[in-house]
């Protein structure tokens, strides 16, 4: 990837992916297939990590059969430092190297605060924030000529969310944080580091959690967790993996350590 300057670069070479490797943890439904998708699009081979290895390797066959290119599905439990290193040597293996990392992976079970236990509580930290950390740092082990890696954070790294989501916000403000660390760190390397944070998204994910917790119906569908936004729509998985293209390409090659809030305007 470039690190100079990219004006003299076509608006098609900005925004292409061509020859780019990339992993996108928890990628097997929702934002981050909508990324994967996306980034294929751009040019970039993909490998998709999940802790559901089948929604990993059905998402990896639907990109091949859509747009005749290969793609990996893996299992990938980003709380574990062994199968992280493991997704991230398998990407290398298969494609000769690694371009772009996403750390899209995260969890968010709504548990009032004095009803809580530890196990939760680190649970929640485990995936949202550790898993952060080892995906950063085995994508930068493996970044040779520099890279970019892409945290989804949320408008919850930012403030308060709602009621039972302690464990949750506080490991989006910390991965926020580590955002902005890591570009300090990581920018002598040549990797950039972004975090995206999106608004209330409906997903497959954010479905079930609302019916776990019981604020929807077991026959509720993502549409019914639509939610208006100052723009006058609610968002898609689309709306979020079109910025993370951004960051990944060239487009945003002066950009690092920043977080782009994508909620259509909810936090101005």
């Amino acid at each position: 990837m470039s690190s100079g300057d990219a004006s003299r670069l076509s608006l098609a070479e900005l925004i292409s992916l061509q020859g780019q490797r990339a992993v996108i943890t928890g990628g097997g439904r929702g934002l981050g297939k909508a990324i994967a998708f996306r980034l294929v699009e751009a040019g970039a081979e993909v490998l998709i990590g999940d802790i559901q290895e089948e929604l990993a390797r059905a998402a990896a066959a639907e990109i091949e059969e859509r747009y005749g290119v290969r793609a990996v599905g893996v299992a990938l439990d980003v709380s574990d430092s062994a199968s992280v290193a493991a997704a991230a040597e398998r990407a290398v293996a298969e494609f000769g190297g690694l371009n772009v990392w996403v750390n899209n992976a995260g969890i968010f079970p709504a548990v009032p605060l004095l009803e809580m236990t530890d196990e939760t509580w680190d649970g929640v930290f485990a995936v949202n924030a550790r898993g952060t950390f080892l995906g950063a740092r085995e994508a930068a082990r493996r970044m040779a000529g520099g890279g970019v890696i892409v945290n989804i954070v949320s408008i919850a790294g930012f403030r308060g969310s709602a009621p039972g989501l302690a464990a949750y916000v506080g490991s989006k403000h910390a991965a926020r944080g580590l955002t902005r660390e890591l570009a300090l760190e990581l920018a002598p390397m040549g990797i950039r580091v972004l975090g995206v944070a999106p608004g209330y998204v409906p997903t497959e994910g954010n479905l079930l959690a609302a019916q776990a917790a019981g604020f929807l119906p077991e026959d509720a569908t993502p549409s019914d967790l639509m939610l208006p936004s100052p723009i006058g729509r609610g968002g898609t998985p689309d709306d979020i993996a079109r910025v993370v293209l951004f960051c990944a390409s060239e487009l945003s090659s002066y950009m690092t350590g920043s977080t782009l809030l994508v909620d259509g305007g909810t936090m101005a």
